[in-house]
């Protein structure tokens, strides 16, 4: 058997059609889950439904899964050692780590982080459970979708579900931040010890997954910004020491961010330059597009996505005993490269998640995640206003299935536009007919 493609709930095997490839299947099942669909009505950064232009969770995923794909060929071409495939996590199969992206966003919750950070609170404060946006995903992978016969949930290969598995941690474990509930790390550490992934390591589809997604984030956002005027092509705009100042403070504040030896340069300095450098770049380009703004946006972050996706490679992770991607330049870890990714990301997360009128759509999003919580958390009276269907799925689960976590199950499942629906429908005052079907 190939560990590979073996599906935790093998029963269900004997169904399968002979036509298609494992990872054929695996990808049917994700995107005709209404899990991914409903990833067209959740915020990236601008709010869904802001704009046509504007990317949403969609968009962003069908984007990462374009982006990992090409580079899985491209580094299949480069490294003698994949073709191999001496180990199944040191494996780069394009077709799993396009299903991978696609579904590396499905446990976001309406509102983007916001939505994210305000579930997390109220879980921990008034139960001492976590929600966590990477451990989302697997509760709808594993168990909360449902397809014929299945008691996994869409029953994904073991290398589908190991590519999404980026924080190979359980959150049980004290002062963990990020990883995947107890409820499904049982299975997935099986399925890691059968593999013999060394503790803390991720498949090399996972981290090249992780690696896509901080790329398209650091260039698709960024010309969201630019298109939204959030982001002023001007040389004044770039060298404004407040600007700066902000973009260095979320790289000192960020704990997550210690592994690219920010110690070792000149923090402001290097802010500097990468952002005189961006604007200097969009300077010349602007005239080479006939000064044309949309054709310039669209050039520049064709150029950057270029930049770092031709840059990702594979080096030998000695402390760990295991392969790491990452991006490499003669042979060596790309810690300049790293570090220049990151002071964009912080430049899209200051100019537009920072941004007071976008704040004032967070505060407004916290008040409805809160009120929708209020009114759901008490069982007795929130199984009347909650969907039939929901309230018979968790009786049939109910032992394995806590109230709280129900509720934030059901929560984290809306659009932004159906947690604003359902919010009207409780608390402003808005007529409706009862007849509109959820």
């Amino acid at each position: 058997m190939d560990i590979r493609k073996f599906r935790l709930d093998e029963k269900t095997s004997s169904t399968f059609s002979e036509e298609r490839d494992e990872y054929e299947r695996d990808y049917a099942r994700l995107i005709q889950s209404p899990a991914f669909r409903r990833l067209q009505g959740k915020s990236q950064v601008f709010g869904a439904g802001t704009g046509d232009y504007y990317r949403t969770r969609l968009t962003h995923s069908l984007e990462v899964s374009q982006i990992a794909r090409e580079v899985a060929r491209r580094l299949n071409k480069q490294y003698e050692f994949l073709a191999r495939k001496e180990h199944p996590g040191l494996v780069l199969d394009p077709a799993v780590v396009e299903i991978a992206a696609l579904a590396h966003d499905l446990g976001h919750p309406p509102f983007g982080h916001k939505g994210e950070e305000v579930l997390n609170h109220l879980l921990i404060e008034e139960y001492g459970i976590p929600y966590e946006g990477n451990a989302q995903n697997f509760r709808i992978l594993m168990f909360l979708e449902k397809r014929a016969g299945s008691g996994s949930g869409l029953d994904l290969t073991a290398a589908v579900l190991l590519a999404v598995n980026k924080y190979p941690f359980s959150l049980g474990e004290s002062g963990r931040l990020k990883g995947l509930y107890t409820s499904e790390w049982g299975e997935i550490e099986q399925l890691r010890r059968s593999w013999q992934i060394p503790i803390g390591c991720s498949t090399l589809e996972a981290q090249l997954m992780d690696l896509c997604d901080d790329i398209a984030y650091s260039t698709h956002d960024i010309e969201d910004g630019i298109r939204a005027g959030k982001i002023q092509m001007n040389r004044t705009f770039f060298e404004d020491s407040r600007l700066i100042d902000h973009v260095v403070q979320e790289i000192v504040e960020d704990k997550g961010n210690t592994g690219i030896g920010w110690g070792e340069v000149d923090i402001t300095g290097m802010v500097k330059r990468v952002l005189l450098s961006y604007f200097e770049q969009w300077e010349a380009l602007y005239v080479s597009c006939d000064r044309e703004p949309s054709r310039t946006r669209r050039e520049m972050k064709a150029r950057w996505v270029s930049l770092f996706a031709g840059k990702v490679g594979i080096i030998d992770h000695s402390q760990l005993g295991w392969k790491q991607v990452t991006f490499v330049n003669n042979g060596q870890q790309d810690i300049d490269l790293l570090r220049t990714m990151e002071i964009l990301k912080k430049l899209a997360w200051v100019t537009l998640i920072k941004d007071f009128r976008v704040q004032r759509l967070q505060m407004r999003s916290e008040i409805m995640i809160r009120r929708l919580w209020d009114s759901f958390k008490v069982p007795e009276s929130g199984r009347l206003i909650i969907p039939p269907d929901w309230i018979e799925n968790f009786e049939l689960h109910k032992n394995k299935w806590s109230w709280p976590r129900f509720v934030a199950d059901y929560i984290s499942g809306m659009t932004d536009a159906y947690a604003e629906k359902v919010y009207a429908e409780l608390y402003a005052s808005k007529s409706g007919s009862i007849y509109e079907m959820d």
